[in-house]
Order: structure tokens, then C-alpha cells, then sequence
């Protein structure tokens, strides 16, 4: 969530030092900017600060971009957690679902055996086991073209695919 100072005619907006209350598990300072995370029971708050001062009414920053909604979003439960409620649950595409967190667990493994040198084949017989691997054959296998995918899935994530991820963009 990008907090700038208001324009003028907003004297009513939230004062920068209204955050004060919500203490922040990372906080960096640089250059008059400050990126911090506030923990939350109901799940963090991401905030980047440009040119704060603590009695500054603030804004919120949209970018209208694909995840303008996911940033509306975020920026609801904040305005919840400075009203002293609940921010409420995180929306669910920033939730990593068991069958997502599975996958991205096999790809790192995957990545791992493809950075160290290892064939499909040899990374298959890593993540499958061999009876799987040897069941077919190994040229039309279904095991190869998903030992392929999970491989070239997490080359794209370590060359910046991440970045979706932290986005929270699908």
C-alpha cells in the first residue's frame, strides 16, 4: 500500500502518525521513503511511506494496473485496522492454497536437481520415485512432460516469475 501525503482540501484524511498505533514488525528507512510490515492477526499490511511527516494527512496511492482491485482491497483493511477493527481476512488471492504451496515445493526440488546438473529423467526418479518413472516409456511418459514443466515453471519463477507471487496477480 503506497501512503503519500494528501493534497490540500483533505484535512480530514488520517495523520501519518495514526500509524503509530499499528507497531511494525520490519520497518527501513531510505531517503525519505519507509517501507514497513505491520503484522495483524487477520494478516500483514505491506505499507510504503513517501515523504511522511507525522502530522501529514495521508492517501493512499492506486495504481490502476491488473491488481488495482487486490490493492483496494488491502487498502480496506488498513482503514479497519486504523478504525480499531478487525482488518478482516486477507483476500484469497493473496493465499497460497495447499495444492499451490505443493506445487511450489516440487518445483524448488525440481530446480534444485535441474541447477545441480541432473537429467528429467534423473529429477523425475527424485520427485516420483522410480516405479513411476519406469511404468512407461520414458519418451511418451506423462511423468516426463510434468517433470518438464515443473522444471521450466521454476526456471520462469527464479528469472522474476516470482514477482507474480508477491503480487498476488494470476
Amino acid at each position: 500500500m503506497l501512503l503519500v501525503p494528501a493534497p490540500e482540501g483533505f484535512d480530514d484524511a488520517y495523520r501519518f502518525e495514526a500509524l503509530d498505533r499499528l507497531p511494525a514488525s520490519i520497518d527501513l528507512q531510505h531517503g525519505g521513503e519507509r517501507r514497513c510490515i505491520v503484522n495483524d492477526a487477520d494478516g500483514p499490511h505491506s505499507l510504503w511511506l513517501k515523504g511522511e511527516r507525522r502530522a501529514v494527512p495521508m492517501a493512499a496511492l492506486v495504481p490502476m494496473d491488473e491488481t488495482v482491485l487486490l490493492r483496494l482491497a488491502g487498502l480496506l483493511r488498513l482503514k479497519r485496522r486504523l478504525d480499531r477493527h478487525s482488518a478482516g481476512p486477507l483476500p484469497s488471492a493473496w493465499q497460497i492454497t495447499a495444492r499451490l504451496r505443493r506445487r511450489l515445493l516440487t518445483m524448488i526440488r525440481a530446480l534444485d536437481g535441474h541447477l545441480e546438473g541432473a537429467s528429467y529423467r534423473e529429477v523425475a526418479r527424485a520427485l516420483y520415485g522410480p516405479e513411476a518413472v519406469e511404468r512407461f516409456p520414458w519418451k511418451t511418459s506423462s511423468v516426463r512432460g510434468q517433470t518438464i514443466r515443473l522444471v521450466a515453471d521454476a526456471v520462469a519463477m527464479m528469472d522474476g516469475g516470482y514477482r507474480k507471487l508477491l503480487r498476488a496477480s494470476r
